[in-house]
């Protein structure tokens, strides 16, 4: 069975990096597409990046973290991250990761079958 945790949260001011990671304790091997989400404070979760279930396949991301953030996974190490650069104010938010079987690296939170617990992320300015 999946299960996905997330770790490498924090508070950080704007400007700054930070990279998140989220681990499959289940360690299923199965080869899942992951994403990464994110909800702010009375804000609905949306999308944030996707990678295929290979390190060197397709990857996808919201237009807000377009050329900050990177997303890439190790399937030796079951874990896939998230390296956020240029943090901005509007970053702050819970993180999730996600995880689905069936389609490519989609943006629609509704296809994917399994959730992490989520990571708070607090940029200062």
């Amino acid at each position: 069975q999946v299960q996905l945790v997330e770790s490498g949260g924090g508070l950080v001011q704007a400007g700054d990096s930070l990279r998140l990671s989220c681990a499959d304790s289940g360690r299923t091997r199965i080869r899942y597409t992951m994403g990464w989400f994110r909800q702010a404070p009375g804000k609905e979760r949306e999308f944030v990046a996707a990678i295929s279930w290979s390190s060197s396949g397709p990857t996808r991301y919201a237009d807000s973290v377009k050329g900050r953030f990177t997303i890439s996974r190790d399937n030796d190490k079951n874990t896939v991250y998230l390296q956020m650069n240029s943090l901005k104010l509007e970053d702050t938010a819970v993180y999730y990761c996600a995880a689905n079987e069936y389609y490519s690296p989609t943006d629609r939170s509704a296809e994917y079958d399994y959730w992490g617990q989520g990571t708070q992320v607090t940029v200062s300015s």
